[in-house]
């Protein structure tokens, strides 16, 4: 049986983007992250599939960003966020994505319309890579999944700040609500 069908799938790629993977992370590299994101990307939209890349970004006053107090506040600079810190890697930067999303939040699905884009689309399959396991990607795939939406999280696609939080994630939190597989399983199905 077929992992999914490239014509109604679309690859979500969370957060490649300068501040993001300019951080120390792991298991996997950033740039294994990149470069397993625009493998998938190619594949995908050469067998007729849907690419969807996700970047956050705020207003330079960051009125738009969540600003509740925790015990590890992100600390962001003044006057908004640079250039650098937005831009894509070359390799996702060459890619025609069918659409581009900017998140405010975790989740790409929380604020944006992300579910319109993918409903008009015919898309009933996701798959997630991005950077960071636990925080974006994790947040999306849970309303990707609440949105009753079939999710493949690839597993070496996808990192963040140290091997066991994504362990965690992969192991015990996406397999309730995802297929977790690696790159070359979704290759190898389109």
């Amino acid at each position: 049986m077929s992992l999914y069908d490239p014509k109604t799938t679309a690859l979500i790629s969370i957060d490649l983007q300068g501040f993001i993977i300019a951080r120390p992370v792991a298991p996997h590299s950033a740039q294994q992250v990149i470069e397993n994101t625009a493998t998938i990307a190619k594949s995908l939209k050469s067998a007729g599939g849907t690419t969807i890349f996700v970047t956050v970004g705020f207003s330079a006053d960051y009125a738009d960003a969540v600003n509740q107090p925790t015990d590890e506040p992100i600390a962001f600079p003044q006057g908004g966020l640079p250039a650098e810190a937005l831009r894509e890697p070359p390799e996702i930067a060459a890619l025609t994505s069918d659409v581009r999303i900017t998140k405010h939040q975790w989740s790409a699905f929380y604020g944006t319309e992300m579910d319109l884009q993918l409903r008009r689309r015919g898309i009933k399959t996701v798959i997630l890579t991005g950077i960071a396991t636990n925080f974006g990607v994790e947040a999306t795939i849970r309303d990707a999944f609440a949105h009753n939406y079939a999710v493949i999280a690839v597993e070496d696609a996808m990192t963040t700040f140290s091997a066991e939080m994504h362990a965690f994630a992969c192991e015990r939190i996406f397999p309730r609500l995802a297929r977790v597989r690696k790159t070359a399983d979704i290759l190898a199905n389109a």
